[in-house]
């Protein structure tokens, strides 16, 4: 089960942490990705890390603003947002991957948080 908080609204330029704490789940042996969705639109991916952090990647439209990182002994992982822009409002949702490497591709995790609500004023 994942459980993900930290979302709210904020100004343009702004920052926010999302978490995601896991149970029931070997956590440290995945790798887990952090996805959102915004009204009207598909999910995509924005970033993801492997079991050990080891490797992270970033959807072209937030990198060197977004930075993912996780804990394993907390069975946390985090998704720290600063220069937050309008175009980043939307719900962002965990998920776990179905092995350690981190990928983009949604399809290659299987269990997914509730989401938390982002929303960036202009």
């Amino acid at each position: 089960q994942l459980q993900a908080s930290g979302g709210g609204l904020v100004q343009t330029g702004g920052s926010l942490r999302l978490s995601c704490t896991a149970s029931g789940c070997t956590f440290s042996r995945y790798a887990m990705g952090w996805f959102r969705q915004a009204p009207g639109k598909e999910r995509e991916f924005v970033a993801c890390i492997s079991w050990n952090s080891g490797n992270t990647y970033y959807t072209d439209s937030v990198k060197g603003r977004f930075t993912i990182s996780r804990d394993n002994a907390k069975n946390t992982v985090y998704l720290q947002m600063n220069n937050l822009k309008p175009e980043d409002t939307a719900v962002y949702s965990c998920a776990s991957g179905r092995g350690p490497s981190a990928t983009m591709d949604r399809l290659r995790y299987d269990y997914w948080g509730q989401g938390t609500q982002v929303t960036v004023s202009s």
